[in-house]
């Protein structure tokens, strides 16, 4: 009996300290990732003389129990997402996703907002929260 309190007491500890940890793991490699996600320009596949200017989106999904998908289940998710941006052309690209608990956020290429929404729409996955990154900083920005 004690030995089985003290076990769920450990387990409790060891899964907050994995949230923490997780998190903090997120954090950093978003900042990294994010500092090289600066606005681009990408040619129009259509012509080769005119140039879009590619803007970056964070997207936030609200998927319940998402750091609960098992890696056959996140395959799947990214093999529908590149069908699906395959299928939308050049003008949309996805750079990253990070998993939490219950949510992916994604980065995002793209020439609009409208885009990152059609994506969400026939992928069929969510895009609770669209934001357009401005600009980006990291630690190196403290540096110049």
């Amino acid at each position: 009996m004690v030995y089985s309190i003290i076990l769920k007491q450990l387990n409790l500890n060891v899964m907050k300290t994995f949230k923490i940890t997780t998190l903090l793991l997120v954090i950093i490699l978003f900042s990294g990732m994010i500092a090289k996600a600066q606005t681009t320009t990408a040619k129009d596949s259509s012509s080769k003389s005119n140039s879009t200017t590619m803007k970056t989106y964070l997207i936030e999904r609200d998927i319940p129990n998402a750091g609960k998908l098992t890696p056959e289940q996140l395959k799947a998710i990214s093999q529908k997402s590149n069908s699906v941006l395959q299928h939308m052309g050049p003008q949309i690209q996805w750079v990253e996703s990070y998993v939490t608990g219950n949510k992916i956020f994604c980065v995002y290429k793209a020439e609009n907002e409208d885009l990152i929404r059609e994506h969400a729409k026939e992928g069929g996955f969510p895009a609770n929260v669209i934001t357009e990154i401005s600009t980006t900083i990291s630690p190196a920005t403290g540096k110049e």
